[in-house]
């Protein structure tokens, strides 16, 4: 399973295609999710790569950290589970 990479700084108009075409010259993308709001159905300016190895997704964090995309400047890092609240 390969390493899911957080990006950030994204524009509304940043999408699943765009962010594709970008990290694949760092490995095969297995997917890339822009996160919507449920509410206005707009982006909320970050996303999720899921990179084939660990090694695409190292790759592709340092080759991309701070380029530009849509112009803006994109934060890339590994994303980090968020740990979930088994309660309710």
């Amino acid at each position: 399973m390969g390493k899911k990479i957080y990006v950030g700084n994204l524009t509304y108009d940043t999408n699943e295609a765009g962010l594709n075409d970008l990290f694949q010259a760092h490995g095969k993308v297995v997917s890339a999710k822009v996160i919507i709001d449920r509410d206005s159905g707009r982006s909320k300016g970050f996303a999720f790569v899921e990179m084939g190895t660990d090694d695409e997704a190292r790759s592709a964090i340092a080759a991309l950290k701070g380029v530009s995309l849509d112009g803006r400047q994109i934060k890339v890092n590994e994303s980090i589970d968020k740990p979930r609240n088994d309660r309710y």
